[in-house]
């Protein structure tokens, strides 16, 4: 038996590559600080575990929930947008119950593309936005996210004939992998972007909740006409702690959406009606565990480049999201420095190769060990004398 043309077409899972490096090396009994991961490391808060225990509880939670969400979870999305960006969101109309974005944004170009359709990717920029565009059997054109930009999109830099076939976009802010943020005049260029070029406009705003130096990361649905051209995705995987759980939404162009439910109307049955309750009460509940994580995050942030600094290494301070993106030292492609860091320090990083063409150059860094084990890290870092070593 052989896979389907379209399975075949689907790019290497990398991080699935990055893991099973890590996972042979800690076979081997070393001690390995794995800063290549994005998975946070703390745990769900306590509330909204016993909002879960509850729901379990509750033989009714154990049918098949209603395909496209129970009411309260879609009500709890609304309010949460009304709350925290005081954005009006339908939960009727304008509201897609997703088991984790990721699901999202693969079944978006499934769902509004043709086949030899084009959409607009950023690079560097999320790998799975690969997996979309292959089992769509569309193509895809990149906008390079540059140090020198901010890591913003240059629109007017994009070639006319670009800009005229692309049907679908996707933005990230505040980004992985560059800790890139947004504000609003970005976002209202983007919304006057998609309207002249017809393009529709998918904003993956996965790190929302992690702005650092007191700044609030902008949603997309706050710049003004917004909703004629896009949807927002949000996870509760990092705001709350909840990656193992899938669950996730989308809000916005009330089309967009429709497309999202209608295809999931055909693959999915929506996901265990306790895990939704539990999911609602994170988003209407004080906010108070999402502070704390914020600022655990920064404070990770602001060691890490302190004690990267130290040693020489001129790094620049994420302005959001739980990732740094570190430059190479001369003499190193990304994945060479990469494989030295993990070969000779036992520290794994994600070589930024792996993110796309513009990834080349850096290394990604999670904020997701300890304080004590970033600083360790570095420290096994500064032994090696990396930054005087050259490659053959």
């Amino acid at each position: 038996m052989e896979f389907s043309n379209r399975l075949q077409q689907l790019p290497p899972q990398f991080f699935a590559a990055l893991v099973g490096k890590v996972t042979k090396a800690v076979a081997e009994g070393r001690d390995i600080i794995n800063l290549g991961q994005g998975n946070p490391d703390q745990p769900t808060p306590p509330h909204i575990i016993e909002a879960l225990q509850e729901a379990a509880a509750d033989p009714l939670t154990h049918k098949y929930s209603p395909f496209r969400g129970i009411p309260a979870l879609r009500q709890a999305a609304a309010d949460f947008y009304k709350r925290e960006y005081d954005v009006d969101i339908d939960p009727e109309k304008e509201v897609a119950i997703l088991g984790g974005t990721k699901i999202g944004l693969v079944e978006l170009p499934l769902a509004m593309l043709n086949p030899g359709d084009t959409m607009l990717l950023p690079d560097p920029g999320y790998p799975d936005y690969l997996s979309g565009v292959a089992l769509a059997d569309v193509n895809f054109d990149t906008m390079p996210l540059t140090e020198e930009n901010k890591f913003l999109p240059d629109y007017d830099a994009l070639p006319e004939e670009v800009k005229e076939r692309a049907k679908l976009m996707y933005i990230n802010y505040p980004n992985n992998p560059t800790g890139g943020v947004a504000d609003q005049q970005f976002f209202q260029e983007t919304v006057a972007f998609a309207k002249k070029h017809d393009i529709a406009i998918a904003h993956d705003f996965a790190y929302g909740a992690l702005g650092f130096d007191g700044v609030k990361p902008a949603s997309f649905l706050q710049a003004e006409g917004a909703k004629d051209v896009g949807i927002e995705l949000y996870t509760l995987s990092k705001s709350y702690n909840m990656a193992g759980w899938r669950v996730g939404f989308a809000v916005g162009n009330e089309k967009m959406i429709e497309a999202i439910n209608l295809i999931q109307d055909h693959l999915f049955c929506s996901i265990f009606p306790a895990i939704q309750y539990a999911a609602a009460e994170a988003l209407t509940a004080e906010q108070g565990c999402v502070k704390i994580l914020r600022n655990t995050y920064e404070s990770r942030r602001n060691v890490l480049v302190e004690e990267a600094r130290r040693i020489g290494w001129n790094v620049q301070a994420p302005k959001g999201s739980f990732f740094a993106w570190l430059p190479v030292p001369k003499g190193f492609t990304s994945q060479q420095f990469a494989d030295v860091l993990l070969d000779k320090a036992d520290v794994a990083v994600a070589a930024g190769n792996g993110f796309g063409k513009y990834g080349e150059g850096y290394v990604r860094v999670g904020l997701l060990v300890s304080e004590d084990r970033l600083r360790e890290a570095i420290a096994r870092v500064e032994k090696l004398g990396i930054f005087h070593l050259t490659v053959e």
